[in-house]
């Protein structure tokens, strides 16, 4: 026994600056049903790009993925409270970043020095890799950040230096 549902689906994207509308969904009806009307908005999506097909991390490192199996991606809010640091560490897979509320300023160890960077809220970047560092809250209200680990299973997010 053959049952047969009859759809149709037809959607308009329409792509203005960087808004995406969504509409003209419908059904076609089966028995029983009542057809849905044409074109209904189905949804209103704003998109701003935070990160833009980054190649390098923020001090100009190749973005290079651990080829440890299987590969595992993790995802964390940090809270960094007024006047406190994350201690040094450093990274050993890519990592991104965005600040959804405060600044946090970031000390680099380099070759040639120390390099200090001043992230705050609405910015992206993807840490630096193999390179010691640390963040610092140095305002007076706390520093909230998300972080995607793209890593693989036995590689650490993070690792303190000791």
């Amino acid at each position: 026994m053959t049952n047969t549902i009859a759809r149709s689906i037809s959607a308009v994207v329409l792509t203005i600056g960087l808004s995406v509308v969504v509409t003209g969904c419908s059904a076609a009806p089966t028995s029983g049903s009542t057809p849905i009307s044409s074109p209904t908005p189905v949804a209103t999506v704003s998109v701003s790009p935070l990160l833009k097909a980054a190649e390098t991390n923020i001090l100009g490192q190749a973005v290079i993925y651990p080829d440890a199996v299987p590969a595992q991606v993790s995802s964390t809010v940090l809270t960094v409270p007024a006047g406190a640091t994350t201690g040094w560490h450093f990274h050993t897979a890519p990592m991104y970043a965005y600040i959804l509320e405060g600044a946090l300023t970031v000390t680099y160890e380099t070759e040639t020095g120390t390099i200090e960077k001043v992230y705050r809220a609405g910015e992206a970047f993807l840490e630096a890799v193999g390179t010691h560092h640390r963040g610092n809250n140095n305002t007076t209200s706390p520093v909230r950040v998300l972080v995607v680990n793209i890593g693989a299973e036995g590689v650490a997010n993070s690792t303190p230096v000791l």
